[in-house]
């Protein structure tokens, strides 16, 4: 794996990967880091890598001014907290305070980031916690645990033994999207599928679920862009 990049304003820095089961080259654009990564065949040159980059660059620039770039949080930056913007702001006392449209931030500047993460995290572990209770007191079953994850490639996780992860970002998104999320898993409980049974299983303690999955699918991504 190589780094390298392609020019222009900005320059674009690529991934690259040689691969002994490539066939011809693939490009892939991340939606959670904008990195742009070309998978080649092991004995292709290089410079024929940047070749097909460079040839593909109006749809890479395309799809990396779709994604937006990623935001550093600190005092004056802007984030969504339960699907609502925020901005923060210095705070006063030793607690993180919310208000209509501000989160204040109390502490040295360069550690807003860190401090609110840390109750972001917190907030949601709590959130969870409440909605995973309810929907297990319907389904019927209990779980053993509750894992608070920074994870990129899901938003839950259910174990045979019924422990339950989620990504603590889901604070971020719209209230019914953290809860469908929640009822996702619980669901699991009962049902380690996909099935039929297991959605209408999902449908049963959350009710209709297409708009929160559907609101992951399109804007989730996003939640990704916020550095702490």
């Amino acid at each position: 794996m190589s780094d390298i990049f392609l020019p222009g304003s900005p320059p674009i820095g690529l991934i690259l990967r040689r691969s002994a089961r490539a066939r011809r080259i693939t490009l892939r654009i991340s939606q959670l880091d904008g990195r742009v990564t070309l998978t080649i065949p092991k004995r292709l040159a290089a410079r024929e890598a940047v070749a097909f980059a460079q040839s593909k660059e109006g749809w890479i620039r395309e799809h990396l001014e779709a994604r937006g770039a990623d935001i550093c949080v600190g005092l004056g930056s802007e984030l969504p907290v339960g699907g609502q913007m925020l901005r923060v702001v210095a705070g006063n006392g030793r607690s993180v305070q919310i208000g209509a449209d501000e989160i204040a931030v109390p502490g040295a500047a360069d550690r807003v980031g860190a401090r609110l993460g840390a109750y972001l995290k917190q907030v949601a572990r709590d959130r969870l916690a409440g909605a995973c209770d309810d929907y297990a007191a319907l389904l019927g079953r209990s779980y053993n645990r509750i894992t608070m994850r920074d994870t990129r490639s899901r938003w839950g996780s259910c174990t045979s033994d019924g422990g339950l992860m989620f990504s603590w970002r889901l604070i971020m998104a719209p209230p019914e999207v953290l809860d469908y999320v929640a009822a996702h898993e619980v669901a699991h409980l009962a049902e380690m599928n996909h099935s039929p049974a297991f959605w209408a299983g999902v449908e049963r303690i959350y009710g209709p679920y297409k708009a929160p999955r559907g609101w992951l699918r399109k804007e989730g991504n996003q939640l990704h862009r916020y550095k702490f």
